[in-house]
C-alpha cells in the first residue's frame, strides 16, 4: 500500500500557521521584494558622476585624433589594408561607438548584478588564457593563437581584424571576482588560509598563463591590478612588507645584474630589449640599426618636438622611421607633434581621471563597488605609466598599448565598458549634502 505524501508544515517561531496566515507572509515576501527591486532601480537611475565622464570622453576625442595623424601614412603604404589612410581610424571610430554604447548601457545597471557574474568572468578569462598557450601545429607553435612580432598572445580569424587579445579579457574578470570575493570576505582577508592564499594562488596562474605567450606588461598590468587590490582589500601587512621586498629586489637584479637577462632567455623573450634599455646608442651600427631602431627612433620623435612640438599632423617620424607609431608607440607621435605642452596636458587629464576614479572608491556605497573602481582606476594608472615610459625608455620595452590613444579596437571597446562600471557605481555615491 502506497503511502501519503506528507508535506512539510510552514511555522513561524515554531508554530504552525494556517493556510490565510501562510498566504499573508507570502504575500508580504513579494511585497518585500518589489521594494528591493524598485529601491535598486532608483539607486541605479542616479546621476552619472560628469567629472569622470567628461574626463574620459576627452581623452577618447584626443586620442581618435592622434590616432589618425599617427596612423594614416603607415596605412596608406600598407598594401594588405588596401592602402586606406583611413582605415585604423575608421577601425578605432567604429569600436569607440560600439563602446560607448555598452559604457552608457552598463552605466545603468545596478553594479550589484556584477557580483552574480563574478565567478563566470574568472571561469571565461582562465579558459581563454589557456587556449592560447595550448601548443600546435601552426606557424606560431600553437593549436588556435595568432601571433606577431614573435609573441602569440591573440585569438580570432586568421588573416583579418577580427581578433582579440584574451589577456584584455582577463583584467576585467581578475578586477570583478575579486572585488566580489574580498568584499565578500570582510576581516578574513586578514588570514592566510582564506585570505591571502586562494587570491593570490589565482592571480600568480593567470600571470604565469599570460607570460608563457608571451606577453610580459600584460603578465604585469594583471599582477600590479590583483595586488592593490588585496592591498585595498585588507591583507595582513606583513605580506605587503614582503611584495614591497620581492619588488625591491627585482629592480636590484634588473638594474645591477644579469640574473633577469637569464631568465628573458628562459622563458625565450627577447633580452636585446634589456640591452637597448640599458645603451640605446651602443653597440655596433647593426645593432642600433636593427634591435634599437625603434627606440632610437621614439627617442628622436621626443626630442624634435621640443616645448611647444613641430604642429598636429606634422610629424616626421610617422613616415616609416617609428614603428608601431599607431600603437605602443603613438605618445611619441603626441610628443613630437604637441611637444613638451601638449604631452604634459595629456598627462594631466590622465592624472585627473585616475585621481577622480580614486575619489569616487573612497566615496562608494560599499565595499564591492569601491573594489571594483579601484581595479579599474589601478588598470589605467598602470597602463599609461608603463606604456610612457617605455617610449621615454624609462622602462625596457614591453609592447603595451595606451589607454584611449593606442590602435586596437577591442581593447578600446573594454576600456570603455570599465568606464561604464566605475560610472554605474558612482550613480549610487550619495549626494553631498548642503551645509
Amino acid at each position: 500500500m502506497a503511502q501519503k505524501k506528507i508535506h512539510p508544515v510552514k511555522t513561524r517561531n515554531g508554530i504552525p500557521l494556517t493556510r490565510e496566515e501562510y498566504r499573508q507572509l507570502k504575500k508580504q515576501k513579494e511585497r518585500e521584494d518589489r521594494r528591493k527591486r524598485q529601491e535598486a532601480w532608483e539607486a541605479a537611475r542616479g546621476p552619472l558622476d560628469l567629472p569622470f565622464l567628461l574626463l574620459a570622453l576627452l581623452l577618447l576625442g584626443v586620442g581618435l585624433i592622434m590616432l589618425l595623424s599617427a596612423s594614416f601614412p603607415s596605412a596608406q603604404s600598407n598594401a594588405r589594408l588596401g592602402n586606406d589612410a583611413l582605415y585604423y581610424f575608421k577601425r578605432q571610430v567604429i569600436f569607440a561607438g560600439l563602446g560607448l554604447f555598452a559604457m552608457f548601457w552598463v552605466s545603468k545597471i545596478n553594479y550589484e548584478r556584477f557580483r552574480g557574474l563574478a565567478r563566470l568572468a574568472l571561469i571565461v578569462s582562465f579558459v581563454l588564457l589557456i587556449l592560447v598557450v595550448i601548443p600546435g601545429p601552426n606557424k606560431y607553435g600553437r593549436l588556435l593563437a595568432l601571433g606577431e612580432n614573435g609573441a602569440a598572445r591573440w585569438l580570432g580569424i586568421p588573416s583579418t581584424s577580427l581578433t582579440f587579445q584574451p589577456s584584455e579579457v582577463a583584467k576585467m574578470g581578475l578586477i570583478v571576482y575579486f572585488a566580489e570575493s574580498i568584499s565578500k570576505k570582510r576581516e578574513k582577508m586578514k588570514t592566510f588560509r582564506e585570505g591571502f592564499l586562494p587570491h593570490v594562488t589565482i592571480l600568480l596562474a593567470m600571470f604565469v598563463l599570460t607570460l608563457i605567450e608571451p606577453h610580459f606588461s600584460g603578465a604585469l598590468l594583471i599582477f600590479g591590478i590583483g595586488a592593490a587590490m588585496l592591498v585595498v582589500g585588507g591583507i595582513h601587512w606583513g605580506w605587503v612588507a614582503a611584495g614591497s621586498g620581492a619588488v625591491g629586489v627585482a629592480a636590484y637584479l634588473l638594474f645591477f645584474t644579469e640574473i633577469i637577462d637569464k631568465i628573458f632567455h628562459f622563458l625565450n623573450y627577447n633580452a636585446t630589449r634589456l640591452q637597448v634599455w640599458r645603451d640605446p646608442f651602443g653597440g655596433d651600427l647593426a645593432f642600433r640599426r636593427d634591435d634599437a631602431w625603434q627606440t632610437i627612433q621614439s627617442l628622436y620623435a621626443i626630442g624634435s618636438g621640443g616645448l611647444l612640438g613641430v604642429g598636429l599632423g606634422k610629424s616626421r617620424q610617422k613616415f616609416g622611421y617609428l614603428p608601431e607609431s599607431q600603437n605602443d608607440y603613438i605618445f611619441a607621435i603626441v610628443m613630437e607633434e604637441l611637444g613638451l605642452v601638449g604631452g604634459t596636458l595629456i598627462m594631466m587629464l590622465f592624472s585627473l581621471l585616475i585621481i577622480r576614479g580614486f575619489w569616487l572608491a573612497i566615496h562608494a556605497r560599499d565595499r564591492f563597488g569601491s573594489l571594483l573602481i579601484v581595479g579599474v582606476t589601478t588598470q589605467i594608472a598602470l597602463q599609461t605609466f608603463l606604456n610612457i615610459a617605455v617610449v621615454t625608455n624609462f622602462m625596457p620595452s614591453t609592447g603595451i598599448s595606451l589607454p584611449f590613444f593606442s590602435s586596437g579596437g577591442t581593447a578600446l571597446a573594454i576600456q570603455l565598458v570599465e568606464i561604464g562600471i566605475v560610472l554605474s557605481v558612482s550613480r549610487q555615491i550619495p549626494a553631498p549634502k548642503a551645509r
